[in-house]
């Protein structure tokens, strides 16, 4: 592949993503500004229990993630029967933790509500929507792994249109659940758990029905005779570290949000609200990251290292110009942006200095996503995982206690610790990236071809 193929090939890719990942994120967003026409407490509420579903959704991340890089490396080396063989572990694998998690989620919803301090006049909200969706959430486990699949395969389209679709379903749902519209019942917030969980539901049903008419037809039960155990190892050794960092990161965030409810009701919301908007700033450098990453573990699969790394820093430096432009728009329109979703002033003060601050924080932001998944791309897990773990508790939990609750700078003091975080371990990883050392890492070079 010539350099102009490649970049041809990564826009290709990196369209469908952005738009799938444009509506997954719309998929979050959506139930927080129809709930904001419902309460300002009911946004708060499921604003905190979003955080333990974003770390369950990462927990199942963990096959999936590791299918999608041994996947790229192997379609890169013709490898089609590992390729079956992965996927098909991964999902048998998921299935087993998704059931394992719901169950969990709906018998213990209160005490982990509880445990992250949920305010009592908050709890009725935040009981009804994590018992629903986290009921449901091993839909979720196996959309992830059919998803995955299909991206590392250039067939990103269809992870699209089905994320699309169900992105209308969870609209029109929440429309007439929360308000009770078209003759359904006012349920509120328990009429967004039900949309979200049953368009959560519908994805994973398409998704299937595509990944065995398209891409994987069938698993014949001889490749799994015997047990192809270097292929699980190698799913482990990707999966542990990745889905480690995630769910140290997501963690973080949970006692993060613990810290930021003892402050006030205004401050989970200004959390939640800026959380929902910021994410859209970082999206491009999210998408054009996974779709340079198909095309990263193809080239390591080819042992075409050189040719990695240059595409990993042609895509890098365009996350960064559009991140950083996209940021700086949001923080000159972050009052106006504010004021549609609440007439509170104290959150909107709150959150126009917020949106200031993430500027900082999207320069170390971009770093982290690019470098990071990229070095795992490569075969390079464990060293982000190290990095992740140590600075992720020292400064982006411990330094912004200290600034945001005991010095009394509350929600935007711990911005800014949450900013020297991310820059912190961006500058690192981007060490580790420009020096090469993943060129040793890839996992088609310890396998027979």
């Amino acid at each position: 592949m010539a350099a102009h193929s490649l970049k041809r090939q990564l826009k290709v890719l990196t369209i469908p993503v952005f738009i799938e990942m444009a509506l997954v994120m719309l998929l979050g967003a959506v139930d927080t500004v129809m709930l904001s026409r419902y309460s300002d407490n009911s946004v708060a509420a499921v604003g905190l229990d979003n955080q333990l579903v974003s770390l369950v959704f990462l927990v199942y991340q963990f096959f999936s993630m590791g299918a999608a890089i041994l996947c790229a490396q192997y379609i890169g080396a013709g490898l089609r029967k590992k390729l079956v063989q992965v996927v098909g572990m991964a999902l048998v694998l998921n299935l087993i933790l998704g059931l394992s998690v719901s169950a969990l989620l709906f018998f213990y919803a209160e005490q982990l509500l509880q445990l992250m301090g949920l305010r009592p006049e908050l709890m009725g909200d935040g009981l009804v929507y994590l018992r629903l969706t986290g009921a449901l959430s091993f839909f979720q486990a196996l959309s992830l792994t059919f998803s995955a699949s299909l991206r590392s395969a250039d067939k990103v389209i269809y992870p699209m249109v089905v994320t699309g679709i169900v992105n209308i379903l969870n609209i029109l749902g929440n429309y007439a659940l929360i308000f009770g519209r078209w003759g359904c019942p006012q349920l509120g917030v328990e009429g967004a758990a039900i949309a979200t969980a049953t368009s959560r539901a519908v994805a994973m049903v398409l998704l299937a029905i595509i990944h065995f008419r398209i891409h994987i037809p069938s698993f014949p039960i001889h490749y799994f005779r015997p047990i192809p155990w270097k292929e699980l190892k190698n799913l482990l050794y990707i999966g542990i570290p990745a889905m480690s960092e995630n769910i140290s990161y997501c963690l973080s965030q949970v006692v993060i949000t613990f810290f930021i409810n003892q402050i006030s009701n205004e401050a989970l919301a200004t959390r939640t609200y800026c959380h929902n908007i910021i994410m859209f700033v970082y999206l491009f450098c999210l998408s054009i990251t996974q779709g340079g990453d198909i095309l990263v573990g193809h080239l390591v699969g080819q042992q075409r290292h050189q040719a990695a790394y240059v595409l990993g820093n042609y895509f890098f430096r365009w996350s960064m110009i559009i991140t950083l432009t996209g940021s700086a728009l949001l923080a000159l329109g972050g009052h106006d942006i504010l004021s549609i979703l609440t007439d509170n002033q104290e959150i909107i003060t709150m959150g126009v200095w917020v949106l200031i601050i993430d500027w900082f924080l999207e320069i170390g932001r971009t770093a982290n996503i690019f470098a990071g998944s990229t070095l795992r791309a490569t075969g390079d897990t464990v060293y982000p995982f190290v990095v992740g773990i140590i600075f992720q508790w020292s400064i982006a939990v411990g330094l912004s206690y200290v600034i945001g609750i005991p010095l009394g700078f509350g929600l935007v003091g711990m911005w800014i610790g949450f900013a020297l975080d991310e820059n912190i371990r961006g500058v690192i990883l981007m060490h580790r990236w420009r020096s090469g050392r993943w060129r040793t890492k890839g996992f088609v070079s310890k396998t027979a071809l």
